[in-house]
């Protein structure tokens, strides 16, 4: 029968998440070897990252959320935005954490049976992740505070707009 998990572990990848956040002069905190987090500025709000690195599962879990909350009366506009979304993403997905109201851009990297991450991974994992969530926050704001249906909001983060105002 072959072992679940492997006994070789990989590196932490949260060495190179930390020192790639170091290089952009980012706020953050790393409370114990499995966990980092961060503040990065985006380009409508800020936004929260979170590295958990989980070595007996050799997983990394990664988790960038909105700064903003939103209102329990208007949380279950947002559902249909975020199927809607989810159908669109071709790495992670988007989710409302019920508890504290915060829309949150997830994906967990798997990294059982290799050399670990590359500092390209993390870095593509971190920019991929506020590139979604630029993308796609005037699409939240216009359900949650424009009235917009899921529908319109897509339409508008989809929209590719030509030349600068």
């Amino acid at each position: 029968m072959t072992a679940l998990f492997s006994d070789t572990h990989s590196p932490n990848p949260l060495d190179l998440a930390e020192q790639l956040i170091m290089d952009r002069d980012w706020l953050f905190d790393r409370p114990v070897d499995e966990e980092l987090l961060a503040e990065v500025a985006g380009q409508w709000c800020h936004y929260r990252i979170w590295f958990t690195w989980q070595p007996d599962l050799q997983v990394l879990i990664f988790s960038c959320a909105f700064d903003n909350k939103l209102p329990e009366k208007n949380r279950k506009a947002v559902y249909p935005l975020l199927a809607a979304i989810n159908e669109k993403m071709w790495l992670g997905h988007f989710d409302l954490c019920s508890d504290e109201g915060l829309i949150t851009f997830r994906h967990a990297l798997l990294l059982r049976g290799g050399k670990g991450a590359t500092s390209e991974q993390i870095e593509d994992l971190i920019d991929i992740a506020i590139t979604e969530c630029d993308r796609f926050f005037p699409a939240f704001q216009s359900v949650v505070w424009g009235g917009n249906t899921a529908q319109e909001a897509l339409e508008i983060a989809l929209l590719d707009t030509v030349g600068e105002a």
